[in-house]
């Protein structure tokens, strides 16, 4: 902490229970509350069950948690790949054309989340790209959407690469394949890491443009919770919310564990 006085850390750690308790965790603590509630009429929840998580993790419940699962797994690794290979080749640019590449990845995170839908239902309901009706179109609109992090993250990593590395091994006679596979992409590793589980969080949680796109038997986990919440029932809804909660941080916390060749150097 840059705070070296005992009364400055007591003091930021004041500011910083003040500012995260009624922010973060008090609402996070009133959806578990209420997950294991049948009734909230007065200041406190009555009535505890576990029969919300039981009906969340069986049936409709648990597809629609393997949706989102196959979704942001497969939306993350795509988004990874293209967003390297733009930040890769942004790298490689003039400044002019790093500007035009940065623009263009931006704009999906610059407008609402709800018009890249739009775009994408409009763009792909007719051939040749008829895609309307299928998972793909909900894994596109996922992947538009969490690409741009994924490209800014490593762009921002390349940036700090230490380029002695890449021209003693050109030096050496290496190959520019070879410099990348070997040399480039080994010390970018912990920034890619970082990159899938940004991407992997953002689609687990994609739900504006998710709600214009997914066919009957291709439906996400946040809009079976919307359509919970929206009749009503709140404590089915917060069950499904913590599921949910709870799957993305395991996955990040796995994608966190990953020990890359770069941590080793």
């Amino acid at each position: 902490m840059l705070v070296h006085s005992r009364a400055g850390r007591w003091g930021a750690w004041a500011l910083f229970a003040v500012l995260f308790v009624p922010l973060f965790a008090l609402p996070l603590l009133v959806i578990v509350t209420a997950s294991f509630s049948t009734n909230w009429s007065g200041a406190f929840p009555s009535g505890p069950t576990t029969e919300h998580y039981t009906a969340a993790v069986r049936g409709e419940s648990l597809q629609a948690l393997t949706t989102s699962l196959v979704t942001a797994l497969t939306a993350g690794v795509l988004a990874l790949v293209l967003g390297t290979w733009a930040a890769l080749t942004a790298a490689a640019l003039r400044k002019r054309g790093r500007r035009i590449l940065d623009a263009l990845f931006v704009l999906p995170v610059a407008v609402p989340s709800v018009v890249v839908g739009l775009a994408v239902l409009v763009a792909f309901s007719q051939p040749p790209f008829l895609l309307n009706g299928t998972r793909w179109i909900v894994i596109l609109a996922h992947t538009i959407l969490v690409t741009a992090f994924a490209y800014q993250s490593v762009s921002a990593a390349i940036l700090r690469l230490d380029p002695m590395y890449e021209q003693a091994a050109a030096s050496l006679g290496a190959r520019p394949s070879y410099v990348l596979l070997r040399v480039r992409l080994p010390l970018l590793l912990p920034s890619l890491n970082a990159a899938a589980g940004l991407c992997f969080a953002l689609s687990m949680g994609e739900l504006s443009a998710t709600m214009m796109l997914y066919p009957p038997d291709w439906l996400p986990l946040p809009v079976r919770i919307f359509t919970a919440t929206d009749r009503g029932s709140l404590f089915t809804g917060s069950a499904l919310a913590v599921v949910l909660m709870t799957a993305t941080l395991l996955v990040l916390f796995a994608v966190s564990r990953i020990r890359t060749k770069a941590t080793y150097r």
